[in-house]
């Protein structure tokens, strides 16, 4: 099984901080890892045309961002980055 998961955070997807999960906005399974991938590199596009940044990690991890979703945070008192990570899961 494959797992193509969206998630939004204030961090990038990699770090997977505790609770991470609750911050998926969408998870799509396949069963077949070519449609897993197709679907995949799709999501990759369309991400790379809507967001000015991007970075990834190990194969597995993309984080993308704009310069223009800043939000400040009052308890830590600074400006914060919101992410949209993808992550691949293969199990």
């Amino acid at each position: 099984m494959y797992k193509i998961i969206y998630m939004k955070a204030d961090y990038e997807p990699w770090w997977q901080f505790e609770g991470w999960e609750e911050c998926i906005v969408e998870e799509n399974t396949f069963q077949v890892k070519e449609e897993a991938e197709r679907y995949l590199v799709e999501t990759l596009q369309d991400f790379k045309e809507k967001y000015e940044h991007d970075a990834n990690k190990k194969e597995h991890f993309w984080a993308f961002w704009s310069d223009d979703e800043i939000g400040f945070c009052e308890a830590c008192d600074e400006d914060i980055q919101t992410y949209h990570g993808i992550i691949w899961v293969s199990e």
